[in-house]
């Protein structure tokens, strides 16, 4: 066949698609079903919106119903609506997207061309069958002093609790909501778990597709999802437990291609606009993860990725790769100054970033940065350390912070998940000295689910790090924070009972913090 006909093909193929697709917006049936003759919905993995700017955002849904009589055509046509009320009786913007079975039969609508500052209602209908609705909005415009309520989470291990947090975090209604990592889980089912992961390890495509089905098969994460919009940056278990760049903690022979699935299953699930859709053609799949994104003249709010360039881990286990717990001075490789956990690249992305205009900048990324010693320092083996963290990267570390010093921006504060506990810190120039200066604050959330370290050996640490002003891995939950010019408040959430699907939650502590001084300070 020739390439005219082929093109002329496939224009017959999508006029038809998008007549079949208005035809299902009017209500009728599409592509010969009707509105009940599929057994589950289309739209059971929810709706979710994410990336907002001032004209607009990216609308995300996921086509799956694993027991259709019949599996569905491996191009769907989804229309979708968006509108200034919820019953959407002020439609602004509508159209149509199309499900590839290529991408997992996933929709990414960017949107364009709307108010800022605005909230909006959103759905999606494919099939005879409509999705739930969705309430997202736009960021304020450059100029615009608005506040912003947020709440960051990560690390919702599936067999290790309810995800009851979302409930609340969905009741909260904030104005955007941070996603720090591990947002599922590679492991295969263990039994006695309070619920069960499907399926084996995950290792392949599909078998990411079918994990993130599940984990988004969860009423109280699509609750969440549905009521503001995300933005995100991943772990190590998107993909597998502690890799680094392109080599997998087990030093796996086939983990480049297992490397390539998760990436490209990440962006088939989660709301990232179009212009991020990794090149799956290529032998080694990227993506093009950190980014900014300003809240009007507030807050400039960075999003970091310490898993794809970092160097790997020093002083693994014997025929391991990896993180270990290791003495200072048994590890001398650590103090390396090449060694990056960011990469040369996104580190001077970063430092040439700096806003020193406005009041915040929000450093969204994955661990805990500040120093934590599990053992006396002061001692002649230097203390004990993890290697995964950024204690395994201190030159990193140094150089990010010194970078703050050294153009003097002010209200930066640094937002973090992956160590399951809830943690407040000053971060500081040099964290061996007690009067070294304070250059920035760190609010490191605890999980959503997953089990944390012994509270009891976390406690007694805590003569070893005087910098570190809370921390309690004893509770789940995640982190409320309220940002104005001012102040930032941060409330520390934690839950009663993750194995209980409505467990209560209570606040167990609130932090302030002034953006003209760095450091948090207990509101009593």
């Amino acid at each position: 066949m020739s390439s005219l006909n082929l093109l002329k093909n496939r224009r017959d193929v999508v006029k038809t698609i998008w007549g079949a697709a208005m035809a299902g917006a009017a209500g009728f049936p599409i592509m010969g079903h009707s509105a009940t003759s599929l057994t589950n919905p289309l739209f059971g993995l929810g709706v979710a919106s994410g990336e907002p700017h001032p004209q607009g955002f990216t609308l995300w849904t996921r086509l799956h119903s694993p027991q259709t009589v019949a599996p569905f055509s491996a191009i769907v046509p989804v229309s979708w609506e968006v509108a200034k009320d919820e019953q959407f009786k002020s439609v602004v913007q509508s159209g149509v997207a199309l499900a590839e079975a290529t991408w997992g039969h996933s929709v990414h609508v960017d949107l364009n061309g709307l108010e800022s500052s605005r909230t909006y209602w959103y759905r999606f209908t494919a099939e005879g069958q409509r999705s739930a609705v969705g309430k997202t909005r736009t960021t304020p415009a450059a100029n615009s002093s608005e506040p912003l309520k947020f709440v960051i989470a990560s690390c919702q291990r599936w067999d290790q609790g309810h995800f009851a947090a979302w409930h609340h975090v969905a009741q909260e209604a904030p104005d955007l909501i941070l996603f720090l990592g591990d947002y599922i889980y590679e492991y295969g089912p263990i039994q006695g778990r309070v619920r069960m992961h499907e399926g084996g390890r995950v290792v392949s495509l599909q078998n990411y597709r079918d994990r993130y089905a599940q984990y988004k098969s969860d009423p109280a994460l699509q609750a969440a999802h549905a009521v503001a919009p995300w933005m995100c940056t991943w772990d190590d278990h998107e993909v597998d437990d502690d890799y680094a760049g392109t080599v997998g903690a087990d030093l796996q022979p086939e983990f480049q291609n297992q490397r390539n699935a998760a990436y490209q299953a990440y962006w088939e699930n989660m709301p990232f606009p179009m212009s991020k859709r990794p090149n799956i053609h290529a032998a080694n799949v990227s993506f093009d993860l950190y980014r900014r994104t300003p809240w009007g003249n507030l807050a400039q709010i960075h999003f970091l990725d310490d898993r794809q360039y970092r160097d790997q881990q020093v002083c693994p286990r014997p025929n391991k790769a990896g993180s270990n717990v290791v003495k200072v001075v048994d590890c001398p490789a650590v103090n390396v100054p090449a060694r990056t956990l960011l990469g040369f690249e996104q580190e001077q992305w970063l430092y040439k970033g700096w806003d020193t205009h406005r009041p915040w900048n929000l450093l969204a990324q994955q661990t805990l940065m500040a120093q934590m010693r599990w053992s006396d320092p002061a001692a002649a083996d230097g203390g004990s350390f993890w290697t995964d963290g950024w204690d395994g990267y201190p030159a990193s570390r140094a150089r990010l912070l010194k970078s703050i010093q050294d153009k003097q921006v002010k209200g930066v504060v640094c937002l973090g998940g992956d160590v399951h506990a809830h943690f407040v810190t000053d971060l500081k120039a040099n964290f061996d000295d007690v009067r070294s200066a304070v250059v920035a604050t760190e609010f490191c959330g605890s999980s959503i689910s997953s089990f944390g370290m012994d509270n009891n050996a976390l406690q007694k640490s805590a003569a070893f790090n005087p910098h570190i002003k809370y921390a309690r891995s004893d509770q789940r939950g995640y982190i409320s924070f309220t940002l104005t010019h001012k102040s930032l408040e941060a409330r520390i959430m934690a839950l009663k009972n993750v194995n209980d699907p409505q467990s209560a939650i209570d606040v167990a502590r609130v932090f302030t913090v002034d953006p003209k001084q760095p450091g948090a300070v207990e509101k009593s």
